[in-house]
């Protein structure tokens, strides 16, 4: 097999092992196992959102401290593949054992889900760290951009393919008959909620599957030889040295300090949205499944918006606008109940404006339609932060900025979940969370009025220096994809 075909293969194996992880996070984290949890097995949403909110917060913190450091030494080391294996070997048993999560607590207890909750976040943002630097190795500098697309695509694709599956075979057989299995396959049983539950086995076994052959196939850096010791103390005087960068650049650190506040708030509603929708709507998983799908096929859309947005307005305005009509948008989410629309207009709750198995009221269907609408102008956003910090930054100096991009992106991660944490602990409502990243929205969108730059006038078209593509497509993180 010659050199080149050989790239290819590992190339795709690194991008089919962010289609593996993906599901974890759409599944379990969003749209059904933590919605079962704080609305199931906590009993009470607000208690409920706490908990998601404990955990989010504590795994945050100590991803802020150690996956910058992580990233920094990483290239010291060498070799990637080895660490990757251990916290991949680590996340899998951990999201598997969530399946015994009972409603009955005669599993798993909520302080024992908080805490292997945490560690899996933790994990998950280190195998990030360390997938993220194999990009370059994987694919080539040339072909760099083309993997992390194919990539991204993959892990949508995964993810709404399982939520589909999840719903035809383990919750609409009691509800379509005809169209689905007689029963829910392999015996499950609702009415011990093993249909939300199911779906950490189903992460864990794709996560576990699509891993293998990223081990076998991509190549890997040459070890260094370096101690583990050693490369963190030279990791953690790389982190200086590249903050030290930002002196005399003051559009670009206005505008990563900027980020931090607003990108947190919308990744805090993403992480949340399903969660506040069990509580507050009081969707079943049958419900949410829809919603899941439904918000992760249009987030497609969202990337494709922040795109045009960037060319007819300019990066800046467009995230300034994606930054508002999110906050809009998510306080007019909050004014809604199964019997109130927009905080003042009630309506009866039973009252069915169409005859479909799911989302037949007035408030649930303008719900789902405030939080789509969210769903394509947070994606959007991410896309426009990514043009505006190329357009605020000289070409030769890109790579470092993408780093500290990436490192702005974890510093505050914990923020939006301690704020959630915090409000819905001193009101006793869920809508209060949600408010509290509102307001996050709100200081970031204040932070970039103070930014200069970023508007549509971009330099004469020519090829991209062949360094800018590789330094932006190693240093964009999926999720946020993921995570959102």
């Amino acid at each position: 097999m010659a050199a080149r075909d050989r790239l290819l293969i590992g190339a795709l194996a690194w991008s089919l092992f962010e289609g593996a992880r993906n599901p974890f996070v759409v599944l379990v984290t969003i749209y059904v196992f933590m919605p079962y949890f704080s609305s199931v097995v906590v009993g009470d949403p607000v208690r409920g959102q706490q908990a998601v909110a404990t955990y989010g917060e504590w795994s945050g913190l100590i991803v802020a401290f150690s996956a910058p450091l992580l990233g920094a030494a990483v290239d010291r080391i060498g070799r990637r593949k080895p660490l990757l294996l251990l916290v991949t070997a680590l996340m899998v048993p951990l999201i598997w054992s969530l399946w015994w999560t009972r409603a009955d607590h005669r599993g798993l207890s909520v302080g024992a889900v908080i805490v292997i909750a945490a560690a899996i976040n933790i994990l998950f943002s280190y195998s990030e760290v360390l997938h993220n630097s194999m990009l370059v190795r994987a694919a080539g500098v040339r072909r760099a951009h083309a993997a992390s697309g194919l990539a991204l695509a993959l892990g949508n694709l995964t993810s709404v393919s399982v939520l589909v599956f999840v719903l035809w075979a383990f919750v609409l057989p009691a509800v379509i008959p005809g169209f689905t299995p007689h029963a829910p396959l392999f015996g499950l049983d609702p009415r011990q909620h093993e249909p939300s539950r199911i779906v950490a086995p189903i992460s864990a076994a794709i996560l576990a599957l699509g891993a293998l052959p990223l081990f076998v196939l991509t190549p890997d850096s040459p070890p260094s030889g370096m101690p583990l010791g050693q490369a963190l103390a030279g990791g953690a005087r790389s982190i200086r040295t590249m903050l030290g960068r930002l002196k005399g650049r003051r559009d670009a650190t206005v505008f990563l300090l900027s980020r931090m506040l607003y990108i947190d708030a919308m990744t805090g509603v993403l992480l949340f949205s399903g969660v506040y929708a069990a509580g507050v709507m009081h969707w079943a998983v049958l419900q949410l499944l829809a919603y899941g799908v439904l918000l992760s096929v249009l987030a497609v859309a969202g990337g494709l918006l922040g795109g045009v947005m960037d060319h007819r307005l300019g990066p800046k305005r467009a995230v300034q606008i994606e930054i508002g009509v999110t906050a809009i948008g998510l306080l007019a989410l909050v004014g809604m109940a199964p019997d109130r629309i927009f905080y003042l207009w009630h309506v009866a709750p039973a009252h069915a404006v169409w005859g479909g198995p799911m989302f037949r009221t007035g408030p649930e269907l303008i719900y789902l339609a405030l939080a789509a609408f969210l769903s394509i102008f947070i994606t959007a956003s991410y896309a426009s932060s990514r043009t505006l910090l190329t357009r605020l930054t000289p070409p030769e100096e890109t790579g470092t900025f993408f780093g500290l991009y990436a490192l702005s992106g974890t510093a505050t991660v914990w923020i939006g979940s301690a704020l959630v944490l915090v409000a819905t602990r001193l009101t006793h409502t869920q809508q209060a969370g949600f408010v509290a990243l509102a307001v996050l929205m709100a200081f970031g969108f204040l932070g970039l009025l103070f930014v200069r730059g970023g508007g549509r006038i971009i330099a004469p078209p020519g090829p991209a220096p062949e360094g800018i593509e590789a330094a932006t497509a190693a240093w964009t993180s999926p999720v946020a994809s993921t995570r959102p």
